[in-house]
């Protein structure tokens, strides 16, 4: 009876188990059945939240149900990001997030509340954003050559502005002045529109903008595009060249990505990145990301799984060598 009794309990712990994984493979074949929560960890209007909202807006029709843009700003996008990693990872939570949210602000803060890493699962790029560094139309260089050599005539005495300590903008001209042995001065401001209104009128000479803020300016006339920072041309600027056209090897490309709580199943992961490849193919999607100084990008998971770590690394050591830390 005893041998009756352990094999009868295998065969229902077994059909238990049967069952419980037809379940689930049944809800992962049916995703999404409901609703899906795409968090932002920045205020409603900002670049994300637009390149969010017009992702999410063709994944509910590729998909056939609504991506539901939730904001949750708070500590450079800390908040949102933390909380994302603590959500179910079923599919129904995910993160649209940038890289100076996911892998900057690691080595910015004390704590962050997760870990960038081992806290998610990488779902898939959805746009890489423009930036460009940009002068005072008075100011005496017309290209990245004659900004590097006026910035080593005087050395510590040209000003740039940034939208504050940490931020992608002065991170990025930090970068830049490592690359090619410059000094310049920091001038931190609240926020990037103060910053830009600043160069436009000539209190500071020097900035790196994001192509959005930079484009009525630059119609205007009142600054002059040098460069866009990222390692190609982009599309809202195609007679802008790169700086790596004149410093081979430099480039930073800010991106935005779709990330999704570790655990969350290969089969949900591999599904929505396909549906984020036929979203960006739409040409009305690519048209909407271009006004925002952005160009469509995707790549598969496990490239962008390879993406963060590689940018981890090279974030760590600009971060530490500019000294700028936000506690």
């Amino acid at each position: 009876m005893r041998f009756f009794s352990n094999t009868t309990r295998a065969i229902l712990a077994g059909a238990a188990l049967a069952t419980t994984l037809m379940s689930t493979a049944s809800a992962q074949a049916d995703y999404p059945n409901r609703p899906v929560s795409v968090v932002v960890p920045q205020a409603t209007g900002g670049a994300n939240d637009t390149i969010a909202r017009i992702v999410a807006a063709k994944l509910s029709e590729v998909l056939g149900q609504q991506f539901v843009v939730e904001n949750r700003p708070g500590a450079g996008g800390n908040i949102g990001t933390a909380a994302t990693a603590k959500a179910k990872p079923d599919g129904y939570t995910l993160l649209l997030t940038t890289n100076s949210t996911q892998v900057i602000n690691p080595w910015l803060y004390k704590t962050t509340g997760f870990d960038p890493l081992k806290d998610f699962t990488p779902v898939g790029l959805v746009a890489s954003a423009g930036y460009v560094l940009v002068v005072n139309s008075a100011f005496p260089a017309n290209n990245v050559a004659e900004l590097i050599a006026q910035a080593k005539a005087n050395p510590g005495k040209i000003n740039y502005a940034s939208a504050g300590n940490g931020t992608l903008n002065h991170l990025i001209v930090e970068m830049f002045k490592q690359k090619v042995g410059i000094d310049m001065l920091h001038v931190p401001y609240k926020g990037a529109a103060a910053a830009a209104t600043d160069v436009a009128g000539g209190q500071v000479p020097v900035s790196v903008q994001s192509a959005p803020s930079s484009l009525s300016l630059l119609a205007s006339g009142k600054i002059k595009a040098l460069a866009v920072t990222n390692e190609k041309r982009i599309a809202a600027l195609p007679n802008t060249p790169s700086i790596s056209e004149t410093i081979p090897g430099f480039g930073s490309t800010p991106w935005y990505g779709i990330l999704a709580p570790a655990g969350t199943p290969a089969a949900i992961v591999d599904k929505l990145n396909a549906a984020i490849k036929t979203a960006l193919a739409d040409k009305d999607v690519q048209d909407k990301l271009i006004k925002q100084g952005c160009e469509a990008l995707q790549n598969t998971p496990q490239q962008f799984a390879a993406l963060l770590k590689d940018d981890l690394a090279t974030w760590e050591k600009i971060v530490k060598d500019s000294g700028a830390r936000v506690d």
